[in-house]
């Protein structure tokens, strides 16, 4: 049953770890797209990859009996959620090709402070607080502090950071307009139309813009094609909606800086990198940022009350 109005609960020690099991698996997801682009393009995976999870979604909605149809009105809504979700990754391809990887991991992961001042302000209940900013400055201290003795993370301003900048603010203009709206959705909705619309776009855009479409294919592109099919875009992204749905659009993506660090971790243990003092210090500051963020108190000291500072 749809509700009929936003929901803005902190997340109980279940569906913490549940959004924390995700963004590993979110985390992982770009080893996984590593692995594919060495004989896909990145847009003819990112067709692919959507066109998989658009047909698992469907396929599981279809088992589950679940309805596909939208109210009046709803359409446009879910325009506007995909074209932000094509922009998003145009500009975020766009962007890791004109700036190093490291310095993309830092600067998209900015994303959770645009949402902390855009619900703020969009989004009734989701107020900033003292321990919210908190919370979120430790996770990023975190991330830097992995990304800090990595080779090209340098002081100069490159094109592709003010894209990927740009993508993280869209992406948080994204989560606030998703979390204002979900309430009259079935979750899955926001995840399986917007791919559907994106699909044609994203080949069009393989046919464009990617050196070769397809180079060859084996059997590590194939299962890392299934991961970012069946357990990230169609799975993890309904998930989260669900998530999102529920609780604090804030509260939940303070979890987004475990991403990098999973992908760090995991990228280890596969590649064999070395697991340094850094990473664990980094662990030890982003789960407790988290643990500020989402823990429960009486009285919540807000910072700003409708644009009022205080």
């Amino acid at each position: 049953m749809i509700k009929d109005t936003p929901n803005n609960q902190e997340l109980p020690f279940i569906a913490a770890v549940f959004a924390s099991l995700l963004c590993i698996t979110f985390g992982a997801n770009a080893v996984a797209i590593k692995i594919s682009l060495s004989g896909l393009g990145p847009f003819t995976t990112a067709g692919i990859r959507f066109s998989i999870a658009a047909l698992a979604i469907f396929l599981w909605g279809k088992i589950t009996r679940r309805s596909f149809s939208i109210k009046h009105g709803q359409l446009h809504q879910l325009l506007i959620i995909s074209i932000f979700f094509i922009i998003e990754f145009f500009l975020l391809y766009h962007g890791l090709n004109k700036t190093n990887a490291s310095r993309g991991a830092l600067i998209i992961n900015l994303q959770p402070f645009f949402i902390l001042f855009l619900a703020h302000f969009f989004i009734p209940g989701d107020r900033i607080t003292k321990k919210k900013i908190l919370g979120l400055s430790m996770g990023f201290a975190g991330m830097v502090i992995v990304f800090l003795g990595k080779k090209g993370v340098t002081t100069d301003v490159q094109v592709g950071d003010f894209m990927i900048l740009t993508t993280a603010f869209l992406w948080a203009c994204n989560m606030t307009y998703r979390k204002k709206i979900i309430h009259t959705f079935e979750p899955f909705h926001i995840v399986l139309y917007p791919m559907i619309f994106s699909i044609p776009i994203f080949f069009i855009a393989g046919f464009i813009w990617d050196d070769q479409m397809v180079a060859f294919i084996n059997t590590k592109i194939l299962i890392s094609l299934l991961y970012q099919s069946l357990i990230t875009a169609s799975f993890g992204f309904v998930a989260w909606n669900y998530l999102l749905q529920k609780y604090s659009a804030v509260s939940l993506h303070s979890f987004i800086f475990i991403m990098p660090i999973s992908g760090v971790l995991l990228g280890g243990l596969i590649l064999g990198e070395p697991i340094t003092i850094n990473l664990l210090l980094a662990l030890l500051l982003i789960v407790s940022g988290i643990v500020v963020v989402s823990l429960k108190t009486r009285k919540y000291i807000t910072l700003f009350y409708r644009g009022i500072f205080r």
